[in-house]
């Protein structure tokens, strides 16, 4: 049996706010795996998928470049927060971001790193930052938004670059008329809660819809639901968690009268989303 440590106790609590005790009962469980202990405390009603995240263990800062119809964003980590505040780091960051967003064949941290910025490979520049901070530094992660045709891509850094998001949206003859619209969109997708998965139904993972149905089925069991209705229970669920997860149908949060969707369909733009990408500091070293 796997050991079960105060501080693995201590994460699933933050990721989940279930109490200390049920976060041990799961894990142990669970044989340590913490993906199925978070899925343990769901079924057993401890816990909601999508409305806490677990706490970032690292530090560093999010970096987004946009220019009309791309964008670039980069997570870049260090040690200290002290570290991802000076001006080297911050200047680092917004340059491998403006990398990415002007170069096409960077589609992550190992394509950016050979890539050249300022005649100088990235590689080398990431190592003379860790030899003048004394820190080690470290490309998690990059993501690009580039719009075929008239459309733009719009950017929004959170809680001084702990979050950022950036989002494609089309639109025939729009231009840069799109881009306060997409800069909306931005800002809704950094502060929904939960975050969305996809733009729309079908961009959302089968596997994602099977492992919440297996959990609604377990709790309606659990709660002594007859088998014949529990299917349409889950299916219910299903259908209500789907409408919380995708992008075009969570309430627009500056109007939560009108969903995203209508939002689009109501500028005159009639404008449509490509792609969104959302990174929150310390995700890509906590997955």
């Amino acid at each position: 049996m796997a050991e079960i440590t105060a501080a693995s106790v201590k994460q699933l609590r933050e990721q989940t706010g279930a109490g200390m005790m049920d976060c041990k009962r799961a894990l142990t469980d669970a044989d340590g795996d913490p993906k199925r202990a978070v899925e343990m405390l769901r079924e057993r009603g401890l816990a909601k998928a999508g409305k806490r995240e677990g706490r970032a263990t690292s530090e560093g800062l999010i970096a987004l470049s946009v220019a009309g119809s791309s964008g670039g964003m980069v997570e870049l980590g260090c040690e200290t927060d002290f570290v991802a505040r000076t001006d080297d780091f911050v200047d680092l960051a917004a340059g491998l971001a403006a990398a990415v967003a002007s170069d096409p064949g960077i589609d992550g941290p190992e394509k950016l790193l050979e890539a050249e910025v300022g005649g100088k490979k990235v590689a080398d520049r990431v190592s003379e930052a860790i030899a003048k901070l004394g820190e080690n530094v470290v490309v998690k992660r990059t993501a690009r938004v580039e719009v075929d045709g008239d459309g733009n891509v719009g950017g929004y850094l959170h809680a001084g670059g702990k979050l950022g998001v950036i989002v494609g949206l089309r639109a025939p003859g729009a231009g840069d008329a799109l881009g306060p619209v997409a800069k909306d969109v931005a800002m809704h997708v950094a502060a929904a809660d939960p975050s969305p998965v996809a733009v729309d139904r079908d961009g959302v993972s089968a596997e994602l819809i099977d492992t919440e149905r297996g959990i609604y089925r377990a709790q309606a069991l659990q709660d002594g639901k007859p088998e014949k209705v529990v299917d349409r229970i889950v299916d219910g669920k299903i259908a209500k968690y789907l409408s919380e997860i995708v992008l075009l149908e969570q309430a627009f949060v500056k109007d939560p009268d009108r969903t995203v969707g209508e939002l689009l369909r109501g500028a005159d733009s009639g404008a449509a989303v490509t792609a969104f990408h959302r990174f929150k500091l310390g995700e890509a070293s906590d997955a």
